[in-house]
């Protein structure tokens, strides 16, 4: 069964194309700049080089349609015929209370998903532009969706509940859920084949650090706690989110500064975080290198985010009462190597010791970094959502 994953955005659009019979990706590709006359098509066949495009792709259903187009392109295509694809999955950012796991798509499903939108105002509603867009282009294929907060629906209520009155929670389900789940779901798996012993059996903190970043405390195979809440912007401070503040810092500003709620909301999650401190940027890379250089923004910026991932991490060792593995994953948790011996330099009163000349090397393959008398396994595990999303959309469909 050959399956195409979509991840859609507001103004772009990402896929891959599996063959399930292997879990191989036949192609990959994005389209950015959707709704502009200088959109980009970026296509990425497994046998042959990366080609882009430029072209005015005024919405969803057109970028789907050229999508199509390539992977059934007599040069740079994959599949002879849009018949050969079987089903398609969609990563979903919010699926509340109701979804508890992965679902096919109909129109009670759609009608949810669009209720949810307050939740995920940022987000939800371009899942539903691709979900749409997909059924325009293939009417007759099996539409699956995995949502980012699915993963965390076993949370406990002493874990997911805010303290603030029930009602608030009872009439619009105010508490907290989670993201990343598909990410933080993958890692716990793979860290239980690595080390060779039953998930069931296993303690693991999943650090999921990008752009966005949450960490997991998974106990089981389960979620038991996470650091991102009710909206993305709860937890770690991020690339341009402020995470976690005294909720009194919301309306004291909107008071001095005279802000309306748009405006704060847009300070906390676009214009904070990394790129507010440093003054510079909301990219690691760049980060690090001002760190590197002694640059002082830079460095506090540095100092700030290894602490609050350093301070989670902690807390949820306390939390299932002992880890057997603190795992790394997406693109700043995979890549750097300074951050990662910050924070388990600073855990050595749990026992962590890493290797430091193995943490340098850079690798697209999960490994070990930790020493062989480390209490507690530290592992890098390069993320794969778009494989999970392949994986449920191929058991739902088939």
């Amino acid at each position: 069964m050959k399956i195409l994953v979509i991840n859609a955005g507001s103004s772009s659009l990402k896929y891959q194309l599996y063959d399930m019979t292997d879990e191989t990706v036949l192609a990959s590709g994005r389209v950015e700049r959707i709704g502009m006359d200088s959109s980009i098509l970026v296509h990425e066949p497994h046998h042959a080089e990366e080609i882009s495009e430029v072209s005015e792709i005024l919405e969803h259903t057109t970028a789907i349609r050229k999508v199509l187009d390539k992977l059934t392109d007599a040069q740079v295509g994959v599949v002879k015929s849009i018949d050969e694809i079987e089903a398609v999955g969609h990563r979903v950012v919010h699926g509340g209370e109701t979804f508890k796991s992965s679902v096919l798509v109909d129109s009670d499903v759609k009608a949810e998903i669009r209720r949810l939108f307050d939740l995920a105002p940022l987000h939800n509603p371009a899942c539903m532009m691709g979900i749409k867009a997909a059924e325009s282009n293939m009417p007759n294929v099996p539409q699956a969706v995995v949502f980012d907060t699915a993963f965390h629906q076993t949370m406990p209520a002493k874990a997911y509940m805010y303290a603030i009155p029930k009602v608030l929670y009872k009439k619009h389900k105010i508490r907290r859920y989670g993201f990343h789940g598909t990410s933080h779901d993958y890692v716990s798996k793979r860290t239980a084949d690595l080390l060779e012993r039953p998930l069931e059996q296993l303690k693991i903190v999943t650090c999921h650090i990008g752009n966005g970043g949450s960490l997991t405390a998974i106990e089981g195979g389960k979620s038991v706690d996470t650091t991102m809440g009710m909206t993305p912007l709860e937890g770690l401070m991020m690339g341009t989110r402020s995470g976690d503040l005294d909720p009194a810092i919301v309306p004291f500003t909107m008071n001095k500064e005279d802000l309306t709620v748009n405006e704060v909301n847009s300070m906390l999650n676009k214009h904070s975080g990394l790129l507010a401190i440093s003054g510079m940027s909301s990219d690691m890379r760049e980060i690090t290198e001002g760190y590197l250089a002694g640059e002082p923004n830079a460095t506090l910026a540095f100092e700030m985010y290894e602490y609050r991932i350093r301070k989670y991490i902690g807390a949820y060792v306390a939390a299932m009462n002992g880890a057997d593995a603190i795992v790394f994953t997406a693109g700043v948790g995979e890549n750097s190597a300074e951050l990662r011996q910050m924070i388990c330099e600073k855990l050595t009163y749990l026992g962590v010791e890493i290797d430091l000349e193995v943490n340098k090397v850079r690798s697209k393959q999960p490994r070990r970094i930790s020493t062989p008398n480390s209490k507690i396994e530290v592992l890098v595990i390069p993320t794969n959502e778009e494989l999970m999303i392949a994986r449920d959309t191929y058991r739902l469909a088939k």
